[in-house]
């Protein structure tokens, strides 16, 4: 499992393997988010398996899909309001990671400095320069 930190109470991953879920539970993460549709993965790591295995690890699980090159506000939204409602560390995950960075870099506009939010991505592996404009 490839964690990488964004901020103290959020990391995002490539794609998780099914028992990365207990993984993230003996490592104190209380929720996890899949922004990988389903179609992009096998059944065995499809979001109602890995909602079942977080349910049994106590983990709470959200399914926000982002298809490449489909990224709007509603799953922005979506993962901004689960991270912030969330009561202890979140992982988001995708493919690579780029999907969740970009989502959570969206959310935070204009609540964080650009310069910051850049360079949280950065850090964690992740050049958003595109999004800059947005």
């Amino acid at each position: 499992m490839d964690l990488r930190q964004l901020t103290d109470d959020l990391a995002v991953a490539p794609q998780i393997e099914p028992e990365d879920i207990r993984r993230l539970a003996d490592a104190g993460y209380t929720t996890v988010i899949a922004n990988r549709p389903d179609s992009e993965l096998e059944p065995s790591h499809h979001s109602r398996r890995m909602a079942e295995l977080a349910a049994q690890a106590g983990i709470a699980f959200h399914y926000v899909p982002i298809m490449p090159g489909q990224l709007g506000p509603e799953q922005v939204q979506a993962l901004r309001d689960i991270v912030e409602n969330a009561e202890g560390k979140v992982l988001a995950y995708c493919r690579s990671g780029t999907r969740s960075t970009m989502a959570w870099a969206l959310g935070q506009a204009g609540r964080r400095p650009t310069r910051d939010i850049m360079q949280a991505a950065a850090s964690a592996g992740y050049d958003l320069s595109d999004l800059i404009p947005r």
